[in-house]
């Protein structure tokens, strides 16, 4: 004999929701987007600027949402390393996906001159600025 309780009269609070299926997958989806590859396609530093090719009136709905969401970004010129923290995915996954757009070009990778290894000095200032400011 059923009292009220059960599944149509359950006076429990329903079990939280499960997690995002998004979130669940997140150590998986990493690999898939970038096809499994770990290296980019081309060389390029973290601080290289990024600027993206098409116009705000261009449809990029076609293209996969990891791109829509970069190109989106570097509507305004961002740095390699800004693009990775913003869309919260690894600084690996992220040059793969801009190598490859670069490739298509979707977008533009400024790289920073450096001359023969040695380090850019306005580049070495402007952090020595960055973290005084801590």
């Amino acid at each position: 004999m059923v009292t009220g309780q059960g599944w149509a009269g359950d006076s429990t609070p329903p079990h939280p929701a499960a997690p995002h299926p998004r979130k669940q997958s997140s150590l998986v989806r990493p690999y898939a987007v970038t096809g499994g590859r770990t290296a980019p396609r081309m060389k390029f530093a973290m601080e290289a600027l990024v600027s993206s090719v098409t116009s705000e009136y261009q449809d990029i709905s076609l293209l996969s949402p990891e791109y829509q969401a970069i190109i989106q970004l570097t509507r305004n010129v961002r740095s390699v390393a800004e693009i990775s923290a913003l869309l919260r995915q690894p600084l690996g996954v992220v040059r793969v996906l801009i190598a490859d757009m670069a490739s298509e070009g979707l977008i533009r990778v400024h790289q920073p001159a450096l001359d023969a290894g040695k380090p850019d000095l306005n580049l070495l200032e402007r952090v020595l600025s960055g973290l005084r400011r801590l």
